[in-house]
């Protein structure tokens, strides 16, 4: 029996035996249905008991049913809730939440949102993220796309993917197409020189990228070339970069350093536990060169606390990482045939991740290797030592900058560049 066009009561029964009157509560009284005349009449119940129902009955609460067929049933139109007294309520979504809705659903068919309110762009990429649109393979990343070129930093302003290399592998597009980056944490990843993530380091997507830090990453001298090329010639890239942590990379050495001496901008710099030969001419170079003069304590730049994953999409990531981490977890069956294989004094074949923690002890025994500018981080040294070195520093400044001065000019006449490095710069 069909009470209206939206909603239906249906009636399943097995059995056409007669299962006795069937009463009927209307304006406040109840009346009994003549199933046999059609006809409805005041009734007093008697206390014959009776069956009302077969076993067999059932009762179903079915939306939209002229059209199930074509499209599944949708009950998210309605908001249900009990009262006081224990019966269920229902109300209608407001007109704004239907839409919201409809578009976070096919939220990777919009063909732009450049100029669209971002109060209202908010609340559509979090309807979109609560139904993981984003952690699709194909349109999550289409999806993504339009609203990073609309929103740059809004979307996300900083990004740590620290120690988490298998995100990086599976989600290399969704995390390249993130714009306007101002913190950027890849420590212990060991990514290597030819990562495609490196090379995306040095577009014009990231030049506003002002932290770096790529602790541990198996990074060597050629590495630092290609991601130095840029600012180097073009004056683009990562010529905005503030701080840079470079530690635990032991393929550096003392070549390596000298491409970054074309970060200018550079306030703190952390080159502890890398391959350095002569350490006291690198110290004496970077001070000379860019002014970053050797702390003797740790800086609190370095301490991996102040880069967090903030923005829009902060949610979206950990989505990506808990989809990594189901996808590790038929490991955790292999414990039990991990422990036979020893006791059988056989090696086990899965290796286990490298840790961050593994290279502590080489940075320790190295030195800490921290440099930064004095007028930034002047709070690390006593006031004493300030004042007695800020008329040696103004001389090294002038000294520094008469030394910048030849180079320029008798280097800029012959400037010569490798083969990797047109490359790269023929990207642009």
């Amino acid at each position: 029996q069909s009470w209206s066009r939206g909603m239906s009561y249906c009636l399943h029964s097995e059995s056409h035996l007669d299962t006795g009157p069937i009463y009927v509560r209307e304006n406040g009284k109840l009346h009994v249905v003549n199933q046999g005349a059609g006809g409805v009449r005041n009734f007093t119940p008697k206390t014959r008991p009776f069956s009302l129902f077969s076993r067999s009955f059932s009762v179903e609460l079915c939306m939209n049913r002229e059209d199930d067929r074509a499209r599944r049933q949708r009950t998210d139109h309605f908001i249900f809730t009990y009262t006081k007294e224990g019966n269920l309520r229902y109300s209608a979504k407001s007109l704004f939440s239907l839409v919201l809705g409809y578009i976070s659903d096919n939220v990777d068919h919009i063909d732009s949102l450049i100029g669209f309110p971002e109060q209202i762009a908010e609340k559509l990429f979090s309807a979109a993220e609560a139904r993981q649109k984003f952690t699709e393979p194909v349109t999550g990343l289409r999806a993504l796309q339009k609203f990073t070129e609309a929103y740059g930093s809004l979307v996300l302003c900083s990004l740590c993917l620290r120690n988490r290399y298998l995100v990086i592998s599976e989600k290399l597009e969704e995390i390249k197409s993130f714009r306007e980056l101002t913190c950027l944490d890849l420590s212990c990843c060991k990514l290597g020189d030819e990562h495609e993530l490196l090379e995306h380091l040095t577009k014009e997507a990231l030049s506003s990228v002002e932290r770096l830090l790529l602790k541990d990453n198996s990074l060597s001298d050629a590495g630092l070339r290609r991601m130095t090329a840029p600012v180097r010639v073009l004056k683009k890239g990562l010529e905005n970069l503030l701080v840079l942590d470079l530690s635990c990379n032991p393929k550096i050495t003392d070549v390596g350093i000298g491409y970054l001496l074309s970060f200018k901008k550079l306030n703190c710099l952390d080159i502890s536990g890398t391959g350095l030969k002569d350490v006291d001419a690198v110290i004496k170079r970077l001070q000379m060169q860019i002014g970053l003069v050797h702390s003797k304590v740790p800086l609190k730049e370095f301490d991996h606390s102040n880069c967090k994953t903030e923005g829009w999409a902060e949610q979206t990531v950990l989505q990506w990482e808990q989809a990594v981490m189901e996808a590790m977890k038929p490991q955790d069956n292999l414990r039990s045939r991990a422990a036979a294989l020893r006791f059988y004094g056989k090696t086990r074949r899965i290796e286990e991740v490298v840790k961050c923690t593994l290279v502590e002890p080489e940075t320790k025994a190295s030195g800490n290797l921290q440099f930064y500018k004095e007028k930034v981080q002047n709070c690390h040294l006593p006031l004493e030592k300030e004042i007695a070195g800020s008329h040696e520093l103004k001389n090294n400044k002038k000294r520094a900058l008469a030394e910048q001065e030849r180079e320029r000019t008798s280097k800029q006449k012959h400037l010569c560049l490798t083969v990797e490095d047109w490359d790269l710069l023929n990207t642009y």
